[in-house]
């Protein structure tokens, strides 16, 4: 798998937290959705942390391998 730190302008993307996050402030990850990527980064540094850039054909491997 190929995955790269997003350079482009992030804040415009919609993201959802991810289920598993709990309510404490611990493990956070946060995805959103591009036209032709899925983004991932840490909901604790959402405003400057890395961004990392996943193929959406990466993505449904990686959700075919979680969902087992």
């Amino acid at each position: 798998m190929s995955v790269e730190q997003v350079t482009e302008n992030a804040d415009e993307l919609r993201w959802f937290k991810s289920s598993y996050s709990g309510s404490d402030g611990g493990d956070c990850v946060e995805v959103a959705a591009g036209h032709d990527a899925m983004y991932v980064r840490d909901s604790k540094v959402a405003g400057g942390g890395p961004v990392l850039r996943v193929s959406r054909g990466e993505w449904a491997a990686f959700l075919s391998l979680t969902a087992g």
